[in-house]
């Protein structure tokens, strides 16, 4: 729908085969589920929101995310390659990590990922309290920092 209304649209898709009982099927399936990437100017932002499933851009705080040409190749050499991928999106953040909440009501609250216990739960160290805080975290309300050691 979006190609056809001129907007250019990529998704990309993998080839996967499925093992069943009596039969094996190949199938092609989102390398990202519910995401496709487009390129545009901000004229077309709203004629790719009025198209029919697209639900809203990625944003990071208030500003949309844009994705570097580069990373969009690259996922495209992958799924050329015919290989099997795994997204793995619930395990971005390591034990180790300087992290910074980035919605919510704890906005802004940096600190280091001392543990990660289950999906949701994560145990965060304050930086400069020496204290540690235990709070259920959606691991999508979190991003990684990167510190400058000098």
């Amino acid at each position: 729908m979006l190609n056809q209304k001129g907007i250019h649209a990529y998704l990309p898709l993998q080839k996967v085969t499925r093992r069943y009982t009596r039969k094996i099927k190949t199938l092609e399936l989102p390398l990202i589920n519910c995401y496709v990437f487009v390129k545009i100017t901000s004229k077309e932002y709203v004629p790719v929101l009025e198209t029919e499933h697209v639900l809203k851009f990625i944003r990071f705080s208030k500003n949309l995310i844009s994705i570097p040409e580069v990373e969009i190749e690259m996922i495209k050499r992958v799924v050329g390659e015919g290989v099997e991928v795994e997204i793995d999106q619930n395990n971005k953040h390591r034990e180790g990590d300087s992290v910074e909440v980035v919605r919510g009501n704890l906005t802004g609250l940096r600190g280091k990922l001392v543990s990660i216990q289950g999906k949701k739960q994560m145990v965060i160290e304050l930086d400069n309290m020496g204290y540690s805080l235990r709070m259920e975290v959606e691991p999508s309300l979190l991003r990684k920092i990167n510190t400058v050691t000098v």
